[in-house]
């Protein structure tokens, strides 16, 4: 079974930085793409970034030109660098992986992390 796994959330000033990490076990295949949700209580899951295999890095509009996500195919992981955070960006932010077959459920599978908190004081 895959399980993703997110750390290095925590609680930062306005203005800082925070650099997220996913780590991907239970499998040795790559994914079809990997990305960062978001979440606020009381809001919808939301798309912070996404990294497909074949194709082009996507960012939200509130986060490009301060967020990077990079990531490692072979290493079935990926990371989120956020710089000049806002009080905005106060969520908990979750690791996805898309799968296009999956054993596990017999078909195309979306994995999600447990996520990690990040908040931003004012």
């Amino acid at each position: 079974q895959v399980q993703l796994v997110e750390s290095g959330g925590g609680l930062v000033q306005a203005g800082g930085s925070l650099r997220l990490s996913c780590a991907a076990s239970g499998s040795i295949f790559s994914f079809d793409a990997m990305g960062w949700y978001r979440q606020a209580p009381g809001k919808q899951r939301e798309l912070v970034a996404t990294a497909p295999s074949g194709g082009s890095i996507k960012y939200a509009d509130y986060v490009k030109g301060r967020f990077t996500i990079s990531r490692s195919i072979a290493k079935n992981a990926v990371y989120l660098q956020m710089n000049s955070l806002k009080p905005e960006d106060t969520a908990v932010y979750y690791c996805s992986a898309h799968s296009s077959y999956s054993s596990d459920f017999g078909g195309a599978h979306d994995y999600w992390g447990q996520g990690t908190q990040v908040t931003v004081a004012s």
